[in-house]
């Protein structure tokens, strides 16, 4: 017994010593690992849904939580409330471009859908906010280019 004893010991201390040999992980990594949503649904056609009344009716709708949601339109609006908590951090690069333009035409072309789904998804309405002062900015620095350009057209050559 003794014997089983002392092996077990010397497996051990030689074991310890494999293990301290091996180089530790950093304390902290690098960059945090970075989950993105699934990008199965990156091909809709955005511009079809939006150019058609009744499937965008029928995609605020089920956004909403009115109607029957399409297996992209529950995906969708189960991942709404985190990408907009997060400001669409683990959103794909064209998920960030959908996003946007999708929201830029609802807030634009249909404030009435906007403002029910803001209610649901943006009670604080930061989204809007925020897009309606770069629109403004956008406008004022387009103003300047077009009028500077104009004056610049008005200066002869010398």
């Amino acid at each position: 017994m003794l014997r089983f004893f002392g092996i077990c010991i010397v497996t051990a201390i030689i074991a310890w010593d494999s293990v301290r040999s091996l180089p530790h992980p950093p304390a902290t990594t690098a960059a945090p690992f970075k989950q993105s949503y699934d990008n199965k649904f990156d091909n809709v056609d955005l511009d079809e849904i939006l150019g058609q009344e009744r499937l965008l009716k029928n995609y605020v709708k089920c956004l909403e939580g009115t109607g029957p949601c399409t297996p992209d339109g529950k995906m969708l609006k189960e991942t709404i409330p985190d990408a907009m908590a997060t400001d669409c951090a683990k959103c794909t690069p064209k998920q960030k471009y959908g996003s946007e333009k999708v929201t830029h035409f609802l807030i634009d072309n249909r404030p009435e859908d906007w403002e029910r789904l803001e209610k649901i998804y943006d009670p604080a309405g930061t989204y809007r906010t925020a897009y309606l002062m770069g629109k403004g900015e956008k406008k004022k620095t387009n103003l300047a280019i077009t009028t500077t350009e104009r004056n610049n057209d008005s200066i002869p050559n010398a």
